[in-house]
């Protein structure tokens, strides 16, 4: 993980310098217009959702999210009613898809939280995008957590979320998991 961080950071280095050397031959250059994005390649897939994305998401909403996250590791149930809408669409690392009242997804959430002793999230990173064309912001993030039962067992995960945030309340919960080794 640290390699990774380590290569993310490099990355975000090299593309931050700037420099007044003429390009290599072979590189190609991108033009924003109309807050869309326009490659001079030739790609081979056209995004379905949006290749539009900047990073002009309130830091109020980013707080919010990261709220949740530490309100659900701190067992306070009563903040995370209120960090999520009246209702959440909720797309679990298995497949399975809700869309429910904020109470249900509560209840649901609330009996798996008291099986648990403890949670420990390690937020490794986390990215603010606003799809500028679908005028939707979102925060993105990677983490490991690790769940204490109340019978001692731990079980510990890598997840990538995808919260988008409307009106100061995250309306939809798209999770990807990766055990840990």
């Amino acid at each position: 993980m640290r390699k990774f961080l380590l290569f993310i950071s490099l990355a975000a280095f090299l593309t931050s310098c700037d420099s007044n050397k003429d390009k290599a031959a072979g590189t190609t250059t991108t033009t924003t217009t109309d807050n869309s994005t326009k490659s001079s390649v030739d790609l081979p897939y056209t995004a379905s959702f949006s290749s539009s994305f900047t990073n002009d998401v309130s830091d109020a909403d980013l707080k919010l999210v990261l709220m949740s996250y530490k309100d659900w590791a701190d067992g306070n149930m009563s903040n995370v009613t209120k960090e999520y809408g009246d209702s959440l669409m909720w797309e679990r690392p298995d497949g399975q898809h809700y869309n429910l009242p904020n109470a249900d997804i509560m209840k649901l959430w609330g009996t798996y939280r008291d099986s648990l002793s403890s949670i420990n999230i390690d937020m490794q990173a986390w990215q603010k995008m606003y799809a500028t064309d679908k005028k939707e912001g979102y925060i993105v993030t990677w983490y490991k957590e690790t769940d204490t039962y109340k019978g001692g067992k731990a079980d510990s995960a890598y997840y990538h979320d995808i919260n988008q945030v409307k009106d100061g309340k995250i309306v939809h919960l798209e999770q990807y998991k990766r055990p840990a080794k």
